[in-house]
């Protein structure tokens, strides 16, 4: 029996927490075969993003092709694409891939570190959102894409219908910086699944946003409609957002293997 297939089009993170590491490790807890595009290479650790490197479109295009036209998925999960040229690249194959595509439109890092040109939040709004099945901003991407502000629960309403406007399927505007529980609001322009779970006191959280985004490609590989399958995914990342762990002397990661059970090293 063959799994389901994922690609992650993303940049790597040294470090093991977010990035292409992230999204592999969560596909490998959910049941599913991951693969990878590696669109930019990054040097970064528990304290930020020291150095940030983007790979030419050629090669971000090859990897695409050589994984799709072989191996084939069942769905895509986009991460960093860095510039506009990767974006506008990137939404091209995604358009024409059938499969659904999970678009994460990473903007900025856990520690505030760029990691999207400027000039590429237009080529993100016209080419790559609207190939979308779901996108899943945080409360900063918002802000970057829309210019709309949320201060609270209130607002989510109103960011979703912003993000909507640039033309995906379903949007889950990610309220996790709001104060009190961790909500976020899942809707396609009429339907709508406020998705609520328990705050942890935990800082260690690096890798949350691809996490979450990963774990819902896996479910819609899966075949789940996308309400059961984002969810699943809100359960997994709550779950490894409240097994994170200390790594270096900064922000530690989530852990991906939190449901995986751990076996007792012997002494």
């Amino acid at each position: 029996m063959s799994l389901p297939r994922v690609l992650s089009v993303a940049g790597s993170d040294s470090g093991g927490g977010a990035g292409i590491q992230a999204d592999l490790k969560t596909m490998l807890a959910l049941g599913v075969h991951g693969m990878s595009v590696v669109t930019a290479v990054t040097a970064q650790n528990s304290l930020g993003v020291q150095g940030a490197w983007p790979l030419p479109v050629e090669a971000v295009r090859a990897q695409y092709r050589s994984v799709v036209d072989d191996i084939g998925v069942q769905a895509v999960k986009t991460g960093m694409l860095a510039s506009a040229e990767l974006v506008e690249a990137v939404a091209e194959l995604i358009g024409a891939t059938d499969a659904p595509a999970v678009v994460d439109p990473v903007g900025v890092s856990k520690h505030g570190d760029s990691l999207l040109a400027a000039s590429a939040l237009d080529s993100v709004r016209t080419g790559l959102l609207p190939v979308a099945t779901v996108a899943t901003p945080n409360l900063d991407e918002v802000a970057q894409l829309t210019g709309v502000r949320v201060e609270s629960e209130d607002d989510l309403r109103r960011a979703a219908a912003a993000v909507l406007a640039y033309g995906p399927r379903w949007v889950v505007i990610k309220g996790g910086h709001l104060a009190g529980d961790a909500v976020d609001l899942l809707t396609d322009g009429s339907e709508e699944h406020w998705l609520r779970a328990p705050r942890y006191d935990n800082r260690h959280t690096h890798g949350t946003g691809c996490t979450l985004a990963s774990a819902i490609a896996s479910h819609l590989a899966k075949g789940l409609p996308v309400p059961e399958a984002v969810t699943a995914a809100k359960e997994y990342v709550t779950g490894a957002i409240a097994a994170g762990f200390a790594l270096g002397t900064g922000i530690g990661p989530v852990d991906h293997g939190w449901a995986l059970g751990r076996g007792t090293p012997e002494a």
